[in-house]
C-alpha cells in the first residue's frame, strides 16, 4: 500500500463565514490584490480543490478571508492500492477464462 496524500479545500466554508455566498464577490477582491482570474477560474477555485495554486493567489485569499493557509487546505492521507510487481508476494488474482461457445449439431 502506498501512502497517497489528498487535500480537502475549505475556501467555500471560509467565504461563508465572512458572509460571502457568491463566487462573483471574490473576483474583484482578488483583482485588488493583483490576482486577475476569469469568472470561470474563480468559480472553479471556489467549488473544487485546485490542482495548482500560486502563492500570490493563496496569499490574496488569506488576506481577503483573514485566515492562514491551513485554514483553507487540510491535508489528508488517502490510501490507494497499488498493483503488485511480478516479484512481490501477495494474493493472486484469478485469471480470466476464455469463453467457449458450443453450438448444437445441425445433423
Amino acid at each position: 500500500m502506498i501512502r497517497k496524500m489528498g487535500v480537502v479545500w475549505h475556501l467555500r466554508l471560509r467565504m461563508a463565514e465572512k458572509g460571502m455566498f457568491q463566487t462573483s464577490a471574490l473576483a474583484p477582491l482578488l483583482a485588488e490584490r493583483g490576482v486577475d482570474l476569469s469568472r470561470e477560474q474563480v468559480f472553479r477555485l471556489v467549488t473544487q480543490p485546485p490542482q495548482r495554486l500560486s502563492m500570490d493567489t493563496l496569499a490574496a485569499l488569506c488576506d481577503i478571508l483573514d485566515c492562514q493557509p491551513n485554514d483553507l487546505l487540510e491535508v489528508k492521507v488517502v490510501n490507494a492500492e497499488v498493483r503488485k510487481t511480478a516479484g512481490e508476494a501477495g494474493p493472486s488474482q484469478p485469471r480470466p477464462r476464455r469463453t467457449t461457445i458450443r453450438r448444437p449439431d445441425l445433423t
